[in-house]
């Protein structure tokens, strides 16, 4: 798993690539929400679309930083699902649980 963080103005964006899976995958998406909450980040935008597979410690990690996230009072919304992960939160019943994107600037717009 890869991490790339970049900023737009008030939202940090973390480009995620690779299989988010667990063992590795898993800590580096915690360690780098939990970074980003304790710098005091209050939009957060995971940019999933080169995420290419995804197992349940990924999704349950995805779940964990949405409910910590909402805890420190932030907004943590994804864009840019791989089929493969859109697919498996579907299939969990979770994708109604988050605030999904298909283009950057349209969540960027939709941060209040």
């Amino acid at each position: 798993m890869h991490v790339e963080v970049r900023k737009a103005k008030d939202v940090v964006i973390v480009d995620l690539s690779g299989k988010l899976l667990a063992g590795i995958g898993d800590e580096i998406l915690r360690n780098v929400v939990n970074e980003l909450l304790a710098e005091g980040w209050k939009k957060i935008l995971l940019n999933l679309s080169e995420v290419t597979a995804i197992d349940s410690a990924g999704t349950g990690e995805l779940v964990a930083s949405l409910k910590i996230s909402e805890r420190f009072g932030a907004k943590l919304k994804l864009l840019n699902l791989h089929e493969r992960v859109r697919k498996s939160l579907h299939l969990s019943d979770l994708l109604p649980v988050f605030e999904v994107y298909d283009e950057e600037n349209v969540a960027l717009r939709h941060y209040a």
